[in-house]
């Protein structure tokens, strides 16, 4: 957290020696929502980035037997528990992207507009994914349960 705000800090402090504040229109803010949810769920949850959290998580069987969770380490404590707890939860990591997507737009906006292109595009494509397979589960338990 002191990271996040001494950043966050030194971000607001260039911000108003520019003399300009940060102006995002509500596409932008659509786009750094999207770009947030997928950039924390790839963090979070797929094989890609899996190294980057080696150190700190643990990828374990669910206790559902769904498939596979990702879990911070058990043993250690301190800031190696910290990072894992955060790389393990993509809402947790997502806010940490969207900051540093704002400070990019703000910063660097046009490799940031870049990036917010292709993962928001990815974003949705997410979305739209999990929404058919939600919809295919449900068809699948109606026409089992009309069998019965």
């Amino acid at each position: 957290m002191a990271l996040f705000f001494g950043i966050l800090g030194t971000f607001s402090l260039r911000a108003v020696h520019r003399d300009r504040d940060l102006q995002l229109s509500p596409f932008d803010l659509l786009l750094l929502g999207l770009a947030s949810f997928r950039t924390g769920r790839m963090i979070a949850y797929e094989r890609v980035a899996q190294p980057l959290r080696a150190p700190f998580t643990v990828t374990k069987p669910d206790d559902t037997g769904a498939g596979e969770t990702v879990v911070a380490v058990e043993r250690g404590s301190g800031v190696r528990r910290a990072i894992g707890e955060l790389v393990s939860c993509p809402i947790c990591v997502g806010t940490w992207v969207a900051a540093g997507l704002v400070y990019g737009l703000h910063l660097l906006p046009r490799p940031t507009r870049v990036y917010l292109a292709v993962m928001s595009t990815t974003g949705v494509a997410e979305v739209l994914y999990e929404l058919n397979e939600a919809l295919t589960w449900l068809a699948e338990a109606a026409r089992k349960r009309s069998a019965e």
